[in-house]
């Protein structure tokens, strides 16, 4: 998407923002710290730039992310009639967290993954975003909002974790101009980072312990399977686990493809990673979707797993990306 369509397109959400009273600010389930830093991000820069607004953020809890004791608002289903949804970091309508956006007068998306389907009124999705909290803090930039620091705080952490701390070929000139931008507020890098990645020493032994589950296909896709008896007691256990582990398997010298397989009430789920393929058409072929490095689904049982894994490991014998 060329500079001068998106800027268009920022002006034409910037306009629904300021005509409607009441927004409620939506993303994926399950969210990761690129949904929770757009939306908390969002709302904070909506909040300090439209103080008379009615500004509402929802879904389930951010169980990966301890740290942040935000709580999502509990909002009536009459609160929709007449107000603007925001929808955040979702590629697919099936994993927005509250269902109820479909009855929002108006519709606002804003997401970086790859174009799947028409979700918002309002669609703004550019794919060459290391993350939809970079977007965001474009939008912010574009718009010229008032920025905040806790506003960049937020929008700062959704980049910083979709990136892999910048790590990622996502990552651009741009990511670094935006994160300047941020950075142009008081955020303390040191208290974010802490947050982020500081953990107990039981969760280090665990993490060791699973680095002996990880097994390789004969083209060298590297894989671990957790069945569902194997997970730690919580119902948020499995997206936990799930996102803990894929993580494990990146830094394999001679691995270029790489998949975490957790077992869920409701299926497999399927977190598909690589440093040279794109993956992606492999999850859109099983119902999932994302990123062509970085893409996930959810599987009915183990056999289909496994057909998944075999795709993988013939993609590993192809030219790479």
């Amino acid at each position: 998407m060329k500079s001068e369509n998106i800027n268009k397109l920022f002006q034409k959400a910037l306009h629904w923002i300021r005509k409607y009273d009441r927004i409620i600010i939506h993303r994926h389930s399950h969210p990761d710290g690129d949904a929770m830093g757009a939306q908390l991000g969002l709302m904070a820069l909506l909040k300090d730039n439209f103080p008379g607004k009615e500004i509402y953020a929802v879904g389930d809890e951010a169980t990966r992310l301890t740290f942040l004791t935000e709580q999502m608002d509990t909002v009536p289903d009459e609160y929709y009639r007449g107000a603007l949804a925001v929808i955040l970091d979702c590629g697919a309508s099936h994993m927005i967290c509250d269902e109820r956006y479909k009855t929002a007068e108006k519709t606002i998306r804003f997401d970086h993954h790859l174009y799947c389907e028409q979700i918002a009124d309002l669609d703004i999705v550019e794919s060459t975003y290391e993350s939809a909290s970079g977007l965001v803090a474009m939008f912010a930039k574009a718009c010229k909002l008032k920025l905040s620091k806790a506003s960049a705080t937020a929008l700062y952490m959704g980049m910083v974790t979709d990136s892999g701390r910048f790590m990622f070929d996502s990552t651009s000139s741009r990511t670094f101009e935006l994160a300047a931008y941020l950075l142009s507020q008081p955020v303390d890098l040191n208290k974010l980072y802490y947050d982020l990645y500081a953990e107990d020493f039981s969760k280090i032994i665990e993490k060791a312990d699973n680095m002996h589950k990880i097994k390789f296909t004969a083209n060298n896709v590297a894989y671990i399977y957790t069945a569902m008896e194997d997970l730690p007691e919580g119902s948020d256990a499995a997206p936990v686990v799930s996102s803990g582990l894929v993580g494990l398997m990146r830094d394999i010298k001679g691995v270029f493809i790489w998949v975490n397989f957790t077992e869920e009430e409701d299926g497999v789920h399927a977190e598909l990673r690589s440093n040279r393929y794109n993956i992606n058409p492999v999850a859109v072929k099983y119902g999932g979707g994302g990123h062509k490095k970085a893409s996930g689904c959810t599987v009915p049982d183990r056999e289909t797993a496994m057909r998944l894994l075999a795709d993988l490991d013939a993609l590993a014998t192809t030219e790479a990306v």
